[in-house]
């Protein structure tokens, strides 16, 4: 029994082996690769994130641009340095190298779609970074939810077609309320159907929407900037850091409200702003000398867009206007005014022409007296062949601070009060920029864009006199030298190549 016993078990035994050989060699089911699935709900570039119901796109741009005769992206040499005294060591052309990366992500929820968005530039400037520096620039950072805007998104009070201008290359132009990089928002948007809808929100003022208010009695390190003073370093890391600006703190954001039409022609848009206009202390160093009261400014716009006119397919015009009250930035809007702090100033000819872009200004014992400033600006872009385009540009920005305003600019201009300099001078402290341009682009392939660009901006200044400068402050000049105040002209090139992807 025991030798029949060993046999069976042997037998079992080599069963098992035998099965559990045979198991070994039979394919093994492979799990599951998930592949990335094209996203068609929300245009072309989009995919699924594996695993997942949300949909994201990623792209960018490479953009390398100089411009001749003015600074970065064609801004004009109108803010005084080097280049607005026409001195012979400015920059005769600057180079800048920029790559954009951008983040899209959508969901679709029982609450409707969330997004999250993301745009950030890596910047290389020539002369402003070492050779192997550059700066990051966060220029959109938002959240989308249930109609909801959280972040810095544009602006509701700007046409929507602002945030992308590819028939100008130069953020120096005035139209408006141009911003590049985007305002903290909290927004809510109602769709209402058939293209209809509209949007209340509430914007960070600081920097981009507050011009600057300027104690005019002040001297010293508070004295207005002069013509040709140096701007504050560190300019927009809070509100218009430049020399005289008595608008400090960052109080009330703006209140903003747009009404809009979009269609397959074209879209038609009406906003409008309150903005709060502050001052401090009339002696900035002692709350007992007393304060202005604040008070409220606004701004209303209406733009609109037609696509694909008669004159061929692609073409199109928009068309803006802005009226502005103690709220010049919806109006001189942009990134412009990063070196200049909201002063213009071109010398030529034995000329200077010189100018503020100010929310108001105040003396010791007044209330403020806020700027009145409006805009008209119109873009036409036309194709000679889907690859070549052609766009022309004009525009009309206008500043005034009435009688009560200009005579304090004025008494403070010639008693001496600017930083730089003082005045002997009648007329008023109105300012006007003309503006026009042409820019014409090749896209020999998709998705790669070479462009040529000029303008012709003139400043057109309403003071009468002479302007004496009381220190080396204008670059090229000695102490002392006299400028008759006359309008100025201003020519600016530009060339750039844009890769998209």
């Amino acid at each position: 029994m025991k030798v029949i016993r060993s046999v069976l078990l042997g037998t079992a035994a080599g069963f098992a082996a035998l099965t559990a050989a045979q198991a070994a060699d039979l394919p093994v089911k492979a799990k599951a690769v998930e592949y990335v699935k094209v996203c068609s709900l929300y245009g072309a570039g989009f995919y699924y994130i594996p695993g997942t119901d949300t949909c994201i796109r990623i792209g960018g741009a490479v953009r390398i641009a100089t411009t001749f005769n003015g600074t970065t992206y064609g801004v004009p040499f109108y803010q005084g340095g080097t280049g607005g005294a026409n001195s012979y060591n400015r920059n005769y052309f600057t180079n800048r190298e920029r790559f954009n990366l951008f983040m899209d992500t959508r969901t679709q929820t029982e609450y409707g779609v969330v997004r999250t968005y993301a745009s950030i530039l890596f910047d290389y400037t020539q002369g402003r970074e070492n050779i192997s520096g550059g700066f990051v620039e966060n220029d959109f950072l938002f959240i989308q939810f249930a109609g909801f805007t959280f972040g810095k998104a544009v602006s509701q009070f700007d046409p929507q077609w602002t945030l992308s201008r590819p028939w100008i290359g130069s953020t120096g132009f005035f139209s408006g309320s141009f911003n590049a990089t985007g305002i903290p928002q909290l927004a809510y948007t109602a769709e209402f159907g058939n293209g209809v809808s509209a949007t209340l929100s509430l914007e960070d003022a600081q920097p981009y929407r507050s011009a600057g208010v300027v104690n005019t009695s002040l001297t010293g390190a508070n004295a207005l900037l002069g013509p040709f003073g140096a701007a504050t370093t560190g300019y927009g890391t809070s509100a218009n850091t430049f020399q005289g600006n008595a608008q400090a703190g960052d109080h009330v954001p703006d209140i903003v409200a747009n009404l809009r039409l979009d269609q397959a022609w074209g879209s038609l848009h009406v906003a409008a702003a309150a903005h709060e206009v502050h001052g401090t202390y009339y002696t900035p160093t002692s709350s007992d000398s007393g304060k202005p009261d604040s008070t409220w400014g606004f701004a209303v716009t209406g733009a609109f867009e037609l696509k694909n006119l008669p004159t061929g397919l692609g073409d199109s015009l928009k068309v803006e206007a802005t009226f502005a009250n103690g709220a010049a930035k919806y109006t001189f809007g942009g990134t412009w005014d990063s070196s200049g702090a909201g002063r213009l100033a071109k010398i030529g000819d034995g000329g200077l022409a010189f100018g503020y872009i100010l929310d108001g200004v105040y003396g010791t014992g007044t209330g403020i007296e806020k700027s009145n400033a409006w805009d008209v600006s119109a873009f036409y872009e036309h194709y000679w062949t889907p690859a070549w385009r052609t766009s022309v540009f004009g525009s009309y920005s206008h500043i005034s601070y009435g009688s009560g305003g200009n005579s304090l600019l004025l008494a403070a201009a010639n008693a001496g009060r600017l930083s730089t300099g003082n005045t002997n001078a009648t007329g008023s402290f109105d300012l006007g920029v003309a503006q026009v341009g042409t820019r014409t682009a090749w896209s020999p392939v998709k998705d790669l864009t070479l462009a040529l660009e000029f303008s012709y901006t003139r400043l057109d200044q309403h003071l009468e006199g002479t302007f004496t400068s009381t220190g080396t402050a204008i670059p090229g000049y000695a102490a002392g030298s006299q400028f008759q105040l006359k309008d100025q002209n201003l020519y600016t090139g530009s060339a750039q190549i844009l890769r998209s992807f």
